[in-house]
């Protein structure tokens, strides 16, 4: 069955994350990740992208960004795995030994609200969530490092930041809030309350081949 063209509409937020092929391992050393920021630099220099948050981890990373015309999310998205995946290659002499990510890349649209600042906390705090640091600013290659001057540039977010943004980035989320947003991610649900995730299902339509603009019943238990 062939595959069905996605669309991301133009100042739609979306959370983005790819992982490596196998689960290998992408980034070893510091200019492994280095490398990969300077692409991601790149990629939102040619397209017309707006990046509110992101981390870097060692086998994936995850995006929260949002177009700014139609079909900018798709270019930005194929010139950023394909460029990082060849010069990956490259850089290890490995050409042509198979696939350096999984496929496509996954992306989830997220309503401009609450549910922006609980995804923003969820990206951010990657690192923390998996012991690789003691404080998610601890970890250098994020949006929320505190450890050196940031590398990429970032968007003004649609929402205001909340105050004390660190202490809530370092607050952990709920284990029913993390199934939530961990099933819509793997089914391409939209994430947000159910009204505007009936409407982001009429602007994407199906975001999965085979898959019916049925919404599926996901329970947000988010902070209000």
């Amino acid at each position: 069955m062939p595959r069905r063209r996605r669309v991301f509409p133009a100042g739609m937020v979306f959370h983005v994350v790819n992982r490596s092929a196998k689960k290998a391992r992408l980034f070893n050393t510091d200019s492994d990740y280095a490398a990969f920021e300077q692409v991601l630099s790149a990629a939102l220099e040619r397209e017309k992208v707006a990046l509110f948050s992101y981390c870097v981890m060692p086998n994936h990373w995850h995006l929260l960004l949002s177009p700014l015309e139609n079909r900018a999310l798709s270019r930005f998205m194929h010139w950023l795995t394909t460029t990082h995946a060849r010069r990956w290659r490259i850089s290890r002499d490995t050409n042509g030994q198979g696939a350096v990510y999984q496929g496509r890349f996954k992306a989830v649209p997220v309503s401009s609200d609450r549910h922006f600042i609980w995804v923003c906390r969820y990206v951010e705090r990657n690192a923390l969530r998996a012991s690789l640091v003691e404080r998610a600013e601890e970890w250098v290659w994020s949006s929320v490092s505190t450890c050196e001057p940031s590398r990429v540039k970032l968007s003004q977010w649609p929402v205001s930041r909340p105050a004390e943004w660190l202490t809530l980035v370092n607050t952990p989320q709920t284990a029913s809030e993390l199934a939530s947003f961990r099933k819509a991610v793997r089914t391409s649900d939209p994430y947000g309350d159910s009204e505007w995730k009936m409407a982001a299902f009429g602007q994407c339509g199906p975001l999965k081949p085979g898959r019916s603009r049925r919404v599926t019943s996901v329970a947000t238990v988010l902070e209000k």
